[in-house]
């Protein structure tokens, strides 16, 4: 089952109106509010991202999968992870394509935020490495923008 209205969030971004809603509480907590800005502002990278990338983006998701990966990057990639099913992967379902989505702004938390570690970093360091590599070749491809 999806989740959806009244579940508990710490952001919102909508980009039609460039309009980012953070959670008061995270002013306390200045990584985890790094963490939650990196992740919505790579929501904007990944709407101009494109298609071909996304497929590739796609492509290594698919690879976990098939070698048993269990774990995310964080909690909203996590939870949409465990709704996926071989007919959602196969037919690229809204369900697969926002876990697409999620996993994406997650990883580029995970990299970028600057946060060794949190509790939602769960996915194995092999799958992580190979998330990083992916995005590595990404940065290069575009010109090194990611870097912070």
């Amino acid at each position: 089952m999806d989740r959806g209205p009244g579940d508990q969030v710490h952001a919102a971004l909508f980009p039609r109106r460039r309009e980012l809603v953070l959670e008061a509480s995270l002013r306390r907590r200045p990584a985890e509010l790094a963490r939650i800005v990196t992740h919505e502002y790579f929501h904007l990278v990944w709407i101009r991202l494109g298609n071909p990338a996304r497929r590739q983006w796609e492509a290594v998701l698919l690879g976990e999968l098939a070698a048993g990966a269990r774990g995310e990057l964080g909690w909203s990639a996590e939870w949409r992870k465990g709704l996926i099913t071989l007919a959602d992967r196969t037919a690229r379902s809204r369900r697969w394509r926002l876990y697409a989505c999620e996993s994406f702004c997650d990883t580029a938390a995970f990299l970028y935020a600057g946060i060794p570690e949190h509790e939602e970093f769960t996915l194995r360091p092999r799958f992580r490495f190979a998330r990083q590599s992916w995005f590595r070749t990404l940065e290069r491809h575009l010109g090194g923008v990611f870097r912070v």
